[in-house]
């Protein structure tokens, strides 16, 4: 009898049929002759180096990595080697980055800064107005400061013509953030998004593409990302509860389902406005990361197509705790790696797919079963294996792993653990015997931490009917 364990059934005190996600655990959707799809360790952290503070965002630009860490902006070198290029400001949020040919653009703490790899400058011309966010698109900085669409002057893009300021008028919602997508500026708006075209002229060269208007918008300036090369969001449409949306051509797909409602639901508008939201295409593998205060949501937008339904799994850097906020933001790639930052220090590291820990930590990973039903009928659990690619252990290891079952997917049993093996010992087989019976249904988890570096490819269960 094979069991399911893409994603898990628990209940809450409502009563309702709650979804339990996989926890550092990545959903991958590919047959192997022993199933279907698995489970994957989600990457690791290694800490490589310390900045001058929190990192609070970054770009690749000249192939060179550059981060605002606290209030400097610094370069990082393929060693992790710090140099810290000036002071633009901190107000403890995210920054915004963007590049033309010869100058990076850097939007922090409401102002507006220029680095042209030898010098930075402010733009101090007062039209500019506050900096929420900042994008190059056809040799104009545009920034915007929550009501206008600001362009520098092309011929000097530290000066601002205000007789040249834009707006995004379909609703009078304030501009969140500006994306640049197949060269087209995006207005990310409270409740709605405009793309806009390069028409010229003398005064604001850009028109609003009336058919591509998405009618949702984003929650905060950092609650959008690309995916796709389609605007995926944390937002709502006017009168709407948040959810995750992805749009594009004025159409728009929810991403989210029930079960990530209900986990925004806990958010108040206030603190999902500061999420960060990003995107990253690793291994054919494509994923949005929607960064919470206590944990994060992945969106495999890969595995989701090949599913054909939403697939989420969540990252978390704790322990002992599912939830936990997962210590590795701003993500992107340099020197042959993903780079992050860790948002609760000023550690600077790289993801790995050699082990699980984070920042040289072990974490806890677990995940659960759908609802085993038999008609009523009551059975025996005599024996239940997960067949796992085993002997990926740290030298010197010998971790376990745990399981425990629930009748009502509320109350579980006693935890019952084994040894996940030792480094080499890859013909380990991972079985539970005498495994309690149900009575009328039953649910699974299995648990265990990060140096138990497993792939788990299936569930197996031997059962016997309880006589009556």
């Amino acid at each position: 009898m094979q069991i399911p364990i893409l994603s898990g059934i628990y209940t809450d005190s409502s009563p309702s049929l709650r979804t339990s996600y996989p926890v550092n655990l990545c959903p991958v959707i590919e047959p192997s002759g022993v199933s279907d799809s698995y489970l994957k360790p989600a990457d690791g952290v290694i800490s490589e180096s310390t900045g001058p503070g929190i990192g609070r965002g970054g770009i690749l630009w000249n192939s060179v990595l550059y981060r605002v860490m606290g209030s400097k902006l610094v370069s990082i070198d393929s060693s992790g080697t710090v140099t810290t290029l000036g002071d633009v400001g901190n107000d403890g949020g995210q920054v915004s980055f963007d590049y033309s040919f010869d100058r990076l653009a850097v939007g922090s703490n409401g102002n507006l800064f220029y680095w042209n790899g030898t010098t930075l400058t402010q733009v101090t011309d007062s039209d500019l107005g506050t900096v929420k966010d900042v994008i190059w698109v056809d040799g104009y900085f545009m920034t915007t400061d929550g009501e206008f669409l600001v362009v520098t002057e092309l011929a000097d893009p530290t000066n601002v013509d205000p007789l040249k300021y834009g707006s995004s008028e379909i609703d009078p919602d304030p501009v969140l953030a500006l994306f640049k997508i197949r060269n087209e500026p995006h207005a990310i708006n409270r409740y709605t998004i405009e793309v806009f075209r390069n028409i010229g002229g003398t005064n604001f060269p850009f028109q609003r593409i009336t058919g591509a208007q998405i009618q949702k918008g984003a929650l905060g300036t950092h609650t959008v990302a690309i995916l796709n090369d389609a605007v995926a969001f944390l937002g709502s449409g006017r009168g709407e509860v948040p959810s995750v949306y992805i749009g594009a051509n004025g159409q728009v797909q929810k991403l989210a389902n029930r079960e990530i409602d209900k986990i925004l639901s806990e958010y108040t508008e206030a603190q999902l406005s500061k999420v960060l939201v990003e995107s990253r295409t690793n291994e054919a593998t494509q994923m949005l990361y929607i960064h919470l205060p206590d944990q994060t949501l992945v969106y495999n937008a890969t595995a989701s197509a090949a599913a054909g339904v939403p697939v989420w799994f969540i990252l978390s850097s704790s322990y002992q705790e599912t939830r936990s906020q997962y210590r590795a933001q701003n993500i992107i790639w340099a020197y042959g790696k993903w780079c992050v930052c860790d948002p609760q220090s000023s550690a600077i590291g790289y993801l790995t797919d050699e082990e699980g820990g984070h920042w040289g930590s072990p974490v806890r990973w677990e995940f659960g079963t759908q609802i085993f039903y038999n008609e009523s009928q009551s059975l025996v659990f005599n024996q239940m294996e997960l067949v796992t690619l085993t002997g990926r252990i740290k030298q010197g290891d010998t971790p376990t792993i745990s399981t425990a079952y629930s009748m009502d997917g509320h109350v579980w049993s006693t935890n019952r653990d084994i040894e996940a093996g030792q480094i080499g010992d890859r013909l380990k087989r991972l079985v539970w015997f005498r495994q309690g019976l149900m009575r009328n249904m039953r649910v699974q988890k299995f648990f265990g931490i990060s140096d138990a570096h497993l792939t788990f490819l299936r569930l197996d269960a031997k059962v016997e009917a309880l006589s009556a």
